[in-house]
């Protein structure tokens, strides 16, 4: 069986969200959990989304990763328009151009850090995927390659985590409360990473927080209230 692929992009042109709109549930307990959502993310930029618990954060990140489809408007990134694709092609679209960062890491315990890049790699079997022993280096990561998750710190799993969703050479970059089980210290660590690979590698970052200490590091900061964002 053959698997679907796409092509690598040469042109980035960022995130887009042009009146996305997502409901949950059903009958009376129908919510609006995304409403009519407008959001543009270049190149090199960082994103922080802020905003209290149920404001709709979480959808955001879904919808705008291909996780799920909006009931209206559209999602494109690098032109692609992703809310239109069929499943498969939506699958193996995120596997190649969007990379998720989650709290903690994420990671598989059982493999070492640079393994944890070498399975993306062996996932996408990209031809111009990066050296994994490199962006390890990229993060501060490099001496700590053979280490298990439960070896390295909480800032550590992060590291790699970043340095893992990086490995795909994505166009977009999703990140899900990455200081939450941080100190201070190690948040600012994480989010001056965060900024700095965001611009290294040209890729379109949305980081939802509820971190404020961590703000000055980002672009822009916009607050997410009731499933709306300022336009």
């Amino acid at each position: 069986m053959n698997r679907a692929t796409t092509a690598p992009r040469t042109t980035r042109t960022g995130l887009c969200l042009t009146g996305v709109t997502l409901r949950l549930g059903d009958g009376d307990g129908l919510i609006t959990a995304l409403d009519s959502v407008n959001l543009t993310v270049a190149p090199g930029e960082l994103v922080a989304v802020v905003g209290p618990s149920g404001a709709g954060k979480s959808s955001l990140l879904a919808v705008a990763g291909g996780l799920t489809t909006p009931d209206e408007g559209t999602v494109t990134v690098d032109g692609d328009t992703m809310s239109t694709m069929k499943p498969a092609a939506r699958a193996a679209y995120r596997r190649d151009h969007i990379g998720f960062v989650f709290q903690s890491g994420n990671l598989i315990p059982a493999l070492t850090a640079i393994d944890q890049l070498r399975l993306v790699n062996h996932i996408g079997r990209r031809s111009d995927a990066p050296d994994p022993q490199q962006l390890l280096a990229a993060v501060d990561m490099a001496d700590k390659a053979h280490r298990r998750p439960h070896q390295l710190s909480g800032g550590e799993r992060q590291r790699v985590g970043i340095a893992r969703a990086l490995m795909s050479r994505p166009s977009l970059l999703l990140v899900d409360e990455p200081t939450a089980a941080l100190d201070r210290t190690r948040s600012h660590e994480v989010v001056q990473l965060l900024a700095r690979e965001t611009k290294r590698s040209a890729v379109a970052t949305v980081m939802v927080t509820h971190d404020t200490d961590v703000l000055e590091h980002c672009d822009r900061v916009l607050e997410m209230v009731d499933g709306q964002l300022p336009d």
